[in-house]
This record gives C-alpha cells, structure tokens and sequence, in this order.
C-alpha cells in the first residue's frame, strides 16, 4: 500500500539460509486463462544453503480455484502430505508442504486482489550451498522451455526444467562445471548471456567460465565451454618478461603466480589482412600458501618467484606449456625439445612445493594439451597448469621481499624484510650450483626494496627504505663489492632501474621525485643526478625503455595509479 510493505506471508521449508530469489512469469497448465490472470501468474524460485531451490506458484485465488478443480479430488494429495509432515533428520531441508498462503493486493484503482502462493516442485541436485537462481528470458520460440540457471559452492551449474506431459516434473537437464566440486569454494553467481543462448558464472578466484549453446532446440539443446574472462583477485605485486620478450609472469597478493601470452587467431584477421593477437592468461604455474611478492625469468623456460616466506623458489615449464605455446603460435614453443620434461605437476595434501607428475596421470587426461587449439579455460588453469618446482633458496632469516635475476641469467639476488643492518643484505645465488656466490652485499639498514643488474651485469643496484641507493661491482668469483652510494630522497626509495646501454639509472621515491643518476667516470664509484622529475603523489615504481632506438623514454608511477611517459635529453 500507500503506508509501505507489510508482511503477507511466511514460506517455510528450507532449513538454512535463503540466498537468491528469482521470478518469472508462467502459464498454468491445461486452464484457460484470461491475458488479464497470465499476466499476474508467477512462479518464484528460492534458493538456499541447505543446497536445495523450492519453486512457489503465484496466481490469481480464482485461477487457483480453476487448477485445484481441474486436478480433482485432493484427499489423496491431502494423504500424501501428512506422510511427509515427520520426515527423519536425515532428510532436513526436504519436508513439502501444499498448504496455500492467500494474500492480498491492493490495485492501483484502490481495489484489492487476492492471490495464493503455493509449493510447486523441490528441486534436489546441488551437493553445497546454492549461491544464484536465474530464469532463462523468454522466448518467441514455439519449442522454448521454462529453464531455471542455478550456482553453487560446489562448484558446478545446473539448468532445471519440467518434463513435457500433463504432470511435468522438474529434472535437472544439463550441468555444467567441475566433478566432485571445487577447490575454490565454487561458483559465486551465474547468469544468462546472448539472450539465453549462453550462461557465465564467476567464482572465489576472480575468474569466470562460459557456456554456449553450440546445436539443438528446446530439451535437445547442446551446449559447449568458451573462454572467458580471468585474471588476479588480489592486488599484483611483480610483473616480469621472458627474455624474448613474448610472455610475462605476474604474482600476485592473491598467492598466485600467473602467465600472459598472445593467441595469434588464423579464423580472426584485421581489414589489412593481419591475423587478429590476443592476450590471454595461458598457465598457473604456482598456486601457493603464502601471499606472492615477486618473480622473474632466469630462462624463457625457468623462472624464480618469492613469497611472504623465507624461501625462493624455481620453477621449470612442464611439457603442457610448451605444447600450449606451439598452439598459439608461438616462435619461442616451436623449437623447444618436450620430450625430457613431465606432462605437469601436483601440489600435494598440505604441502607447498610443486611435484613433477607422470604422463599417466589422470589430471591430465581431461585436456590434452598435444591437440590444443586454444588457451585453456579457467577450470584447466586451476587444476593442470601448474609448474613442476626444481629447487628451493635458503639463507635469510625473514620474510623475502624482493629478487632480481642477471641479465646472463646466471645469479640470483634476493633481499628480505629487515629493521637493522644484520638482515638488510642482498644474497647472491648462482643459478648452475644453486650456491651463494661471494659474500653478502651489506651496507643497508633498513628493508632492500629493490634490486637491478646492469646490462653487463658488473654492477647490482639496489633502493631501500633507509632513504638510499647503493651500488655493488662485480670482483671475478669473489662476486660484488660496495662501490657507491647516496643519500638523495627524502622518504622511502620504492624503485630502481637500468638504462638500456647501462649508462644511466633511475630512482623512485615516496618523496614524490624520480632521480636520473650518471657515472662521473668510468670507474663507478662516482655517480651525479642530471635530472629530476617531479610527480603529483608518491612514486611506486620506474623503468627504462629498452628499444635501444636512439631516444631514451622513461616510464614512471605513483600512488595515484597514474603512469607516464617521458622523454630523456640525456
């Protein structure tokens, strides 16, 4: 009414939570209805944590008065209830009840309208909570059929319809998603695409699935997975490229590790004629426990990653991403040899390290990446695109914080979280014997945030939270040694970076400036800031254009999420 809501009814039978509602508008069967009633029949679906959807049908008291007629005598439905009014507790959340709640309405003329609501079917097919309910919209079709989408925590979709027939009962008619449920917490929601030609579902991990109605009408509908969006639900914490620059490696506060590559699509051409590229997530290859802090590539195969935890870790592709690679096109997959590496890798109950998996393993069995044609879909990322991990990195006694790989991909050099000079070090790792290469690099006081080899690798740059940068050359195999240093922000130093001929560097602060430096003379130990930019919010993070064109370009961000580009006179 006029005065707001007020409570009509209590439509009791679910024995936990009621997650989702949904309505549609229906016909009643074998009654002749006026436009007027077909208009004001609904039927409601609800759905609940104790994994069960209830349909309840909303008409007109009249039209219900013509149904109930229709259907005859009622004492044995009247028997049939009673039976089920004690059911044991094993059956909780399943007890059915036919009693109709009449409301009533008031019509925009003043008038009221009474309706009635009541059960209409128990739909029993979700092993967890059901998250979403959806009505497939309606179709002009003749073979059209009243379709209901529902989600779940066990990780699958199902599509619910009636039997045709003068007793239709409602059958689960297709499902869709993974067996056994997921290891994620499942499907967040679903809903209907492409005018009901298509479902999309999201879940915990921040990516999304697909189906699409690939043939078939009405009850013989064929339906097939499609690629969908994924990507990283938390915050990304490193971002690196292979060292042929054809993939990248991301890791994330969202304990995973994740590659990017592009799908160079023959059926897809530009109006130039050129083959349309697009960038997908193709590989999974570390799904940790620990919140992921940064990672980079010692090989185009190999690549290092740390964590909130006091170990590095290395990780080698197994023969599942190659044969990825080669079905999207890539130059680098096409020449690599499969053969010596495993099909993938598993994480075991409660470990933390990637086991390699044999050819036989049955995980695999459900894509098989020889015959790939496409980048694999959520479900196949989350479960067989992991990387088999080939050595762990001890040595600090906290939580690593940052790493930087040479540019020969010989050494390794990581730093961890430090509040005295003891622990602010950066230890060097050769990557051939996995052992500390000379001493560690000391003369920090507070945490290393940042650590970059030259292009020729003699010298090792890093920025700290001491408001510093120091800089280490290489001595044979005795490895670093200090050789210069300043004192030149004023608050934190976030980021550090190379120019492409190892001629300059750069520095980024939380006082807002980027600093260029330059060597004085060629013996490094005497270096000057010949440039200075000024940014409107704390700088994050910097990096040199590596094109070696001629011009110098030097992109910089800060905590405003902003990102520029400027061009160097230097």
């Amino acid at each position: 009414g006029q005065d707001g809501f007020s409570l009509a009814a209590n439509l009791e039978g679910h024995e936990d939570w009621v997650r989702c509602l949904s309505f549609t508008h229906t016909s009643t069967p074998h009654v002749e209805e006026s436009p007027h009633d077909a208009r004001h029949t609904l039927t409601l679906a609800t759905g609940s944590q104790d994994g069960n959807i209830r349909l309840w049908v909303i008409k007109p008291k009249q039209d219900a008065l013509k149904a109930s007629l229709h259907a005859g005598p009622i004492d044995p439905l009247d028997a049939f209830e009673d039976s089920l009014a004690d059911l044991g507790e094993e059956e909780v959340g399943r007890k059915i009840s036919i009693r109709s709640h009449v409301i009533a309405v008031r019509e925009p003329d003043g008038s009221q309208r009474q309706f009635t609501i009541t059960f209409d079917a128990l739909l029993i097919g979700h092993e967890n909570h059901v998250t979403s309910l959806a009505w497939r919209p309606q179709s002009s079709s003749p073979s059209a059929v009243p379709t209901l989408l529902s989600s779940s925590t066990d990780a699958s979709l199902i599509l619910w319809s009636p039997t045709p027939g003068p007793s239709p009962i409602w059958i689960n008619r297709l499902r869709f998603g993974d067996i056994g449920g997921g290891k994620v917490g499942g499907f967040v929601g679903a809903l209907w695409c492409r005018e009901g030609d298509e479902v999309a579902c999201w879940g915990w991990n921040g990516g999304w699935r697909r189906w699409r109605k690939t043939g078939g009408e009405g009850r013989g509908e064929v339906w097939g997975e499609v690629g969908a969006i994924t990507g990283h639900q938390g915050p990304v914490k490193g971002l690196a490229w292979d060292p042929n620059g054809e993939y990248l490696v991301s890791s994330s506060l969202d304990q995973t590790t994740r590659i990017f590559a592009p799908w160079s699509r023959p059926s897809l051409v530009h109006s130039n004629g050129s083959e349309v590229e697009t960038w997908h997530e193709v590989a999974r290859p570390q799904i940790h426990g620990y919140d992921l802090i940064s990672s980079a590539f010692i090989t185009p195969l190999r690549f290092v990653s740390v964590a909130d935890e006091k170990v590095a870790r290395v990780f080698d592709a197994p023969k599942g991403f190659i044969r990825t690679l080669k079905a999207l096109g890539s130059e680098h997959g096409a020449h690599v040899n499969e053969e010596d590496r495993p099909v993938g890798a598993n994480v075991p109950p409660l470990g933390l390290s990637n086991k390699a998996a044999e050819d036989d393993d049955e995980t695999f069995r459900e894509r098989d990446p020889q015959h790939a044609t496409r980048p694999p879909y959520e479900g196949e990322l989350a479960n067989i695109t992991l990387w088999p991990e080939v050595e762990k990195i001890f040595g600090h006694g906290y939580e690593l914080y940052t790493l930087g790989v040479s540019n020969s991909g010989s050494l390794i050099a990581t730093a961890c979280k430090a509040t005295n000079a003891e622990h602010a070090v950066v230890r060097v790792y050769n990557t051939q014997t996995w052992k500390q290469a000379g001493n560690p690099l000391a003369g920090h006081v507070l945490t290393v945030t940042a650590i970059q080899f030259s292009p020729d690798d003699r010298f090792v740059l890093t920025a700290s939270r001491d408001r510093t940068w120091r800089l280490f050359e290489r001595h044979g195999e005795e490895g670093y040694a200090p050789c210069a240093s300043d004192k030149a922000h004023a608050r934190i130093i976030w980021d550090c970076a190379w120019s492409s001929d190892g001629l300059l560097f750069a520095t980024a602060g939380r006082d807002k400036l980027v600093k260029i430096w330059q060597g004085s003379d060629e013996s490094g130990k005497k270096w000057h800031a010949v440039a200075t930019l000024k940014l409107d919010d704390a700088a994050t993070a910097v990096d040199f254009d590596k094109s070696e064109q001629g011009r110098r370009y030097i992109a910089t961000s800060g905590e405003d999420g902003t990102t520029r580009i400027v061009q160097l006179d230097l």
